[in-house]
């Protein structure tokens, strides 16, 4: 089955490439083919995982970070790996608008027709921005990515060794029948200590909205199902009426034990941010005065090398257009280390109790390719290959070189004012939790009277969100011939 697949794949991405303007000749080197290495296999085998089971990202802005979920043979989601990120743009928050140079926040679907092998920048998946929650509340712009290079414009930048292992795992989820993945995307770690400390952005109501999805999946280590009513997001919503993104909500309900699993954590969370804010925790300011971020390991790898120099590190290569990051005025947090304008170097991954090592949760790719299939999932699946304007990035001067050894700079920041208005803010919730372990076929409960979950027409639900795409939905090539 594969070499047929790989055949029709050669064939389509020859007939094809006159039109894909984001690709070369070179595209064919089947770099979007390179297997998966020895130690993430040996890895999978130690976390009872399956090569081709299915994948769950998610992404931390203010901690640089990009975490890769696989679903063990318990049902449930793992934490497989913990990548730095080596560049991300833009401030805490949503994009907003074409051209403001943020990286997207909230719950994205990703089809294999959103996998670009023929990127400009090594290899690209494309988040799908604007989904339907942002179509709704009229956010614009598009084709932004997680894709190599450590040079973002609006996306989320990896170093090159980094998307080739991401973009492999997302390929063998897809030979093993997963129709498309989720990517949660987060202005940080939801928890109430973070929550706290941004209490002041206003986008706020935002991310306690985006949150109730970050709890539902940290109770139960299941992707949420996630639609769009009203301008807003809905999670694990079981109705026999449709929801549309404008529309108003049809009657739902949510999983008995799911419900009050997160009912019990947004009380916890509750509690612990209402502490800190009588304690007189620290509050984050409205705007970094920066644009963007990258993991510290990586910006202290660019202060110990001499500008324009090319870096090799653990986690990957930082290219030699690579500037320093600037730094805020003001330092207030520990997690976040801001980059400029340009492009950054991502950093190793922070150890906690629910990710691996910093040893262990970083692995790079094999840097040979295997197979060499062009344009397999743009040409065969209708990949986007073009990059927009706003995901490249322009050369800066490089800014005067820092003393080697520098600590690693961790910065907390707060988002911008934005111009649009945010939804009303829903209940507040955070921090991880183990799992819930809700029976799959248990009968759903009534509709919550809370505000962020209720849908009644008259419920002051919040705006915004975009629903997946069913698992049923996969309407192309490669599900017709599977």
């Amino acid at each position: 089955m594969r070499t047929l697949l790989a055949s029709a794949a050669v064939a389509a991405a020859i007939a094809l490439a006159g039109c894909d303007t984001d690709s070369t000749p070179t595209a064919l080197s089947g770099r979007h083919m390179q297997p998966l290495s020895d130690k993430i296999l040996a890895d999978l085998g130690a976390k009872n995982m399956e090569k081709e089971s299915a994948i769950l990202v998610r992404i931390f802005k203010e901690e640089s970070e990009l975490e890769v979920w696989k679903e063990d043979k318990t049902g449930r989601f793992a934490l497989l790996r913990t990548y730095p990120i080596c560049r991300w743009s833009g401030d805490l928050g949503p994009k907003i608008k074409e051209g403001d140079r943020q990286a997207p926040e909230g719950f994205y679907t990703i089809t294999p027709g959103l996998m670009n092998p023929n990127s400009n920048y090594y290899l690209a998946i494309n988040t799908g921005f604007p989904n339907a929650y942002d179509r709704a509340n009229g956010r614009t712009g598009g084709f932004l990515m997680i894709h190599g290079d450590c040079s973002s414009r609006g996306c989320y930048a990896m170093t090159d060794e980094q998307i080739a292992e991401i973009y492999a795992l997302a390929r063998e989820s897809f030979f093993g029948g997963q129709k498309s993945f989720q990517i949660q995307a987060f202005p940080f770690r939801m928890t109430p200590a973070n929550m706290a400390r941004h209490r002041n952005s206003p986008h706020m109501a935002f991310w306690k909205m985006i949150k109730q999805g970050y709890d539902h999946f940290e109770v139960t280590h299941l992707e949420p199902k996630v639609d769009v009513c009203e301008k807003h997001y809905v999670f694990n919503a079981q109705s026999s009426g449709k929801f549309g993104p404008a529309d108003q909500c049809p009657a739902y309900r949510v999983q008995d034990d799911i419900m009050a699993a997160v009912r019990d954590k947004e009380r916890r969370d509750e509690a612990q941010f209402a502490d800190l804010v009588a304690r007189g925790s620290p509050a984050a300011p409205a705007s970094s005065n920066v644009d963007g971020g990258m993991n510290a390991t990586f910006l202290s790898a660019v202060k110990m090398h001499s500008p324009g120099s090319v870096i090799r590190t653990a986690t990957g290569t930082i290219p030699a257009h690579v500037n320093p990051p600037e730094e805020p005025a003001s330092t207030t947090g520990s997690f976040l280390s801001l980059a400029s304008t340009d492009s950054r170097q991502a950093s190793a991954p922070r150890a906690s109790s629910s990710s691996p090592s910093p040893s262990s949760s970083v692995q790079v790719a094999s840097a040979g390719s295997s197979g060499g299939i062009g344009g397999f999932f743009s040409n065969l699946f209708g990949s986007k290959s073009e990059e927009p304007a706003d995901a490249k990035t322009s050369t800066a001067s490089a800014p005067k070189s820092k003393p080697a050894a520098a600590k690693q700079v961790q910065t907390a920041s707060a988002t911008p004012a934005k111009p649009k208005s945010e939804p009303a803010a829903p209940k507040l919730a955070s921090s991880s939790s183990k799992p819930a372990t809700p029976p799959p076929t248990q009968s759903a409960s009534a509709v919550d009277p809370a505000p962020a979950l209720s849908a009644s027409a008259n419920s002051g639900m919040l705006n915004g969100a975009a629903p997946t795409v069913p698992s049923g939905g996969f309407d192309n090539r490669f599900g017709a011939w599977r």
